[in-house]
């Protein structure tokens, strides 16, 4: 009989077997659901992988997660598979590339069903949602994606490309009130050198400086652009662009034709239409629109005005077979091609306002005074444009950039001192006051004045010394110490309550950029002496070429300002009363005896053929009482007859014989005769 200890481990033996089994089984399943989570786990790792590449164009790793079966039997080697990526995605320029709703879907043991959408921007702009879908097998203990063309674009099956064509748009032109181009799309002639046509030895260096010569390039550039890295024999080696009636036969140049945007008015309106340039790294990263090489407005109305200059352009995303067979179209935009821009510039104006500046530092505005249409906004000295756009060399780019006359500042836009063309604004508040009377009578002696000791060694100084002075003989001297005592006896708040009434402290709805006008650099004068100053035209008054043309309209207006506008887009004339219509024509009365009296400052332009209105000014700017500054001329001019024209110049530093009146002189005759 067994004892009692000896039968207890009998029982307890089948239980520790049952337990052990219970652990075994325990253990395997456990092992087995690890298997499991780690094959669900490198699933999931090889799909992230795969949309990884995809998302950040990583395609020199596609041999990490590739299947190399799938491609293999498609005849595709990896470096294939690359390729085909980077021609399509990089060449084509495909970017922000985002994948979303990933999905996995288990078919066996071995192998998931992948899905995902992608999105992405390619040049003609954003495809959403694209559906994609593959295999992710277990091969060698990997998870690899099973690859086809597909998943470059669905449609794409074996030997498929991708073809884009691209249609650009063409650039809208500006034109003036006649439709005479004053920014325009023209042909012409690139010359450049295919190497192998220069022959060899010193027939190739005799053609070489043969064509440095006509074509007024140094050897050393020519040299330097057959050495580029990329030039091969058989090559169109660029050298400049030329107007084609230009284009000759000469040993060693070859041509190509070209498309390119042309200023015909050159210098004589560069500043306000300005000029178009290719797109710098800033422009892409400011502008998601804009692609590389695209050519944009860089300065002027070009600039104010490049989206609708521009248009947009078009093309199509292809599928195409081997043969280059058209077989599925995945993009399609049309292009719309830029609007063409009507401004009220006229081109002859705009030419002669300028040539009559002979290249002195200045501007000229000619303005339509009864509709506000600008004829001419002139700036000088000036720069050709279509050397922007052609190629300009380092050396003619120096020559503009280091001339103290600074040819590329557009002093229309500038503001002056406008000097005693503005008498007529303080005149004409005067007279709305009651505290100036056409016949009221000022004695005042010597060439200088000041109200009191209290001035100091400053002065208010005259040309003239006329001693019992009127309104009318004050315009036709131009006494300056007669409307600083006019402007001290009105006072400041009767004074700036008048010139409030004008344009000050506003912008203009021009498409040109400049400050509002300005009275001066604080709300008041806080002294007497900058009153009188401000009263004949100087004092801290800052008044652009633009903006002066825009005040003086009152005196064709019945006292109304005419906004001035540049587009001619037959928009109602915006208007503002300044001045009473009575004043006005008084005004008008005074300034034609500006002209026709043999003493007024503008007698030169005096011709009995024609009716003129007209007021002459100088600011002198100098650093202290006593000294001889520098002085900027202003001719104010307006045909009284019918109205057709009021003109604003201004010569800066002027010397003897370039006043801004006698530069004008002739001009003024052709615009009468040209209206």
């Amino acid at each position: 009989m067994k004892n009692r200890v000896e039968r207890k481990k009998g029982r307890t033996k089948p239980y520790l077997i049952s337990i052990l089994v219970s652990l075994v089984a325990i253990f395997g399943i456990l092992s087995f659901l690890k298997m499991i989570k780690n094959d669900s786990s490198q699933v999931q790792e090889a799909a992230d992988a795969f949309i990884h590449i995809l998302e950040n164009k990583e395609f020199e790793n596609l041999g990490d997660i590739l299947e190399k079966k799938s491609y293999d039997s498609l005849d595709y080697t990896l470096e294939d598979v690359k390729d085909k990526y980077d021609h399509i995605f990089n060449e084509l320029n495909i970017h922000n590339i985002h994948a979303s709703n990933l999905a996995l879907k288990k078919i066996d043991n071995d192998k998931q069903e992948l899905s995902y959408q992608l999105s992405f921007t390619t040049p003609l702009g954003r495809l959403e949602n694209i559906n994609y879908h593959t295999k992710i097998i277990k091969t060698d203990n990997h998870y690899l994606v099973k690859w086809d063309p597909s998943l470059i674009f669905p449609e794409m099956e074996g030997k498929d490309k991708v073809a884009f064509h691209q249609w650009k748009a063409e650039r809208g032109e500006i034109k003036d009130h006649l439709g005479y181009g004053l920014a325009v799309n023209e042909d012409f002639k690139e010359v450049g050198i295919v190497p192998k046509d220069l022959s060899h030895g010193k027939e190739k260096e005799k053609r070489i400086e043969n064509i440095s010569r006509q074509f007024e390039i140094p050897i050393k550039e020519i040299h330097q652009k057959l050495n580029q890295s990329w030039v091969k024999e058989d090559l169109f080696v660029p050298l400049k662009i030329i107007e084609s009636n230009k284009a000759k036969v000469i040993p060693g140049i070859s041509y190509q034709n070209t498309n390119l945007r042309y200023y015909p008015l050159k210098e004589a309106a560069a500043h306000l239409i300005g000029y178009i340039g290719k797109v710098t790294k800033e422009d892409l990263d400011k502008n998601s629109d804009l692609k590389d090489g695209d050519m944009i407005g860089k300065t002027g109305l070009e600039r104010t005005y490049d989206k609708e200059l521009r248009g947009k352009d078009g093309g199509e995303i292809l599928i195409v077979d081997e043969k280059g067979d058209k077989k599925q179209e995945i993009q399609k935009i049309e292009k719309i091609d830029g609007k063409d821009i009507k401004l009220t510039i006229d081109a002859y104006i705009q030419m002669e306002a300028y040539k009559h500046l002979k290249e002195k530092p200045g501007s000229t505005v000619v303005m339509n005074p009864k509709e506000g249409g600008l004829y001419a906004v002139v700036s000088s000295p000036s720069f050709d444009p279509n050397k922007m756009v052609q190629g300009i060399s380092q050396k003619e780019y120096n020559k503009y950039a280091k001339d103290e006359n600074k040819p590329f500042l557009s002093r229309f836009a500038i503001g002056y001192a406008p000097g005693s063309t503005f008498k007529t604004i303080t005149a004409s508040i005067g007279l709305d006051a009651n505290v100036t009377y056409p016949d009221k009578i000022r004695k005042i002696n010597g060439l200088s004045w000041q109200k009191d000791e209290s001035w100091g060694g400053y002065s208010v100084t005259r040309v003239s010394d006329v001693q019992n002075v009127d309104m009318r003989k004050a315009l036709i001297y131009s006494d300056n110490i007669y409307f600083a005592q006019e402007a001290l006896e009105m006072g400041e708040e009767t004074f700036r309550n008048g010139l409030n009434q004008f344009i000050f402290g506003e912008e203009l709805d021009l498409p040109i950029a400049m400050n509002p006008a300005q009275i001066s650099n604080h709300k008041t004068f806080h002294s007497d002496i900058l009153l009188a100053d401000t009263g004949y035209g100087q004092g801290e008054l800052l008044i652009s070429p633009i903006q002066q043309a825009a005040m003086y309209s009152i005196f064709q207006n019945e006292g109304r300002i005419v906004y001035p506008r540049l587009l001619d887009n037959k928009s109602d004339r915006k208007t503002k009363t300044a001045i009473t219509s009575s004043t006005a024509q008084e005004m008008k009365n005074r300034l034609e005896e500006v002209v026709s009296d043999p003493n007024g400052t503008a007698h030169l332009l005096y011709n009995q053929q024609y009716q003129l209105a007209a007021k002459t000014g100088t600011a002198e700017l100098k650093m202290q009482q006593g000294e001889k500054g520098v002085e900027n001329s202003f001719l104010l001019a307006f045909d009284t007859g019918h109205d057709d024209f009021l003109l604003l110049s201004l010569v800066e530093q002027y010397a003897k014989g370039s006043s801004a009146t006698q530069l004008n002189k002739s001009f003024i005759e052709e615009l009468f005769g040209y209206f």
